[in-house]
């Protein structure tokens, strides 16, 4: 009884999706073609503004000091602070140690300790927490 219930129930909103759908194609072939164009217009020229603005990096501010009171309080050495710079710009292991001359395993010793001195875990939270201490721009 119940499956045979249900076998009903879902043609019955088959025929209704059907007819909503056919409904929806003879309003879209009411509407002129300009709409079409202006309103895929409309669409990607909002896409593109929204993904230039995500996708551009902004520059840093030109007047930027790094807090040095807060980098020595937490521990942070010179050479971990080099490593959270290159981390803010997105750089894997390998490109970091390639631009610092160290092995790619230094470079995930020094992350591990900036975790550890952050009080974080992930490159984006550490760089996020840099920037809130001041030490990046």
């Amino acid at each position: 009884m119940r499956g045979t219930a249900l076998i009903y129930g879902l043609a019955a909103g088959i025929i209704v999706m059907v007819l909503q759908f056919l409904h929806y194609l003879d309003f879209v072939r009411s509407l002129p073609t300009q709409v079409y164009i202006i309103a895929i217009a409309v669409l990607f020229g909002a896409l593109g503004i929204f993904a230039g603005y995500r996708l551009t990096p902004r520059p840093p501010a030109a007047d930027f000091r790094r807090n040095e009171k807060a980098a020595a309080s937490l521990g942070l050495t010179a050479r971990e602070i080099d490593v959270l710079d290159r981390l803010a710009t997105g750089a894997s292991n390998k490109e970091i140690a390639r631009k610092l001359g160290v092995s790619p395993h230094t470079v995930k010793t020094h992350i591990a300790h900036v975790y550890d001195k952050l009080g974080v875990h992930g490159r984006g939270k550490a760089v996020d927490m840099a920037r809130r201490l001041s030490l990046l721009p």
